[in-house]
């Protein structure tokens, strides 16, 4: 429950209602503040792992050989595998860090999280855990207020 729906109109109004708005404000500039965090952090996280795949512009041998032989995912070629992980571990996060499109990003690195975990190393469900968790806050709350998702919305609003 928010500050503000836990008033009173009557404490609303005068001195104690100019209070009230700035607790309310410092309550959302928390979560802002949160949803920050995560897009910064979970953003580097997938970049940092996507520049190890990269040479330049071009995708490195040992990336198709660890897609091969260590990762062998099911269902899917390791070439295509890493050339979809490679471009989404570089695309997703700079949405992340814009706020652009920041619950598809934010869905689809969760969805490439649990693959890992499922399919990859899963004995590292700790790690894993955290991210799956981050991202779905982001999924389920969106990237907050400084975000071009949010500036889009109240231009069409």
């Amino acid at each position: 429950m928010s500050l503000e729906s836990s008033t009173t109109p009557a404490v609303r109004s005068g001195v104690a209602g100019q209070v009230l708005k700035v607790f309310v404000w410092l309550e959302n500039l928390r979560m802002d503040a949160v949803l920050i965090l995560m897009r910064i952090v979970m953003g580097a996280v997938f970049f940092m792992s996507a520049q190890t795949k990269v040479d330049g512009f071009s995708i490195k041998d040992s990336t198709f050989f660890l897609f091969e032989h260590e990762y062998a995912l099911p269902l899917v070629s390791p070439i295509l595998a890493a050339w979809l992980a490679t471009i989404a571990e570089h695309l997703f996060p700079l949405m992340l860090w814009l706020g652009l499109g920041t619950r598809f990003a934010a869905l689809g690195l969760a969805l490439m999280t649990l693959t890992i975990q499922l399919f990859v190393y899963p004995h590292a469900w700790v790690t894993h855990g955290l991210w799956l968790s981050s991202l779905l806050v982001l999924v389920l709350q969106g990237p907050g207020r400084l975000s071009l998702d949010q500036l889009i919305r109240s231009r069409i609003a």
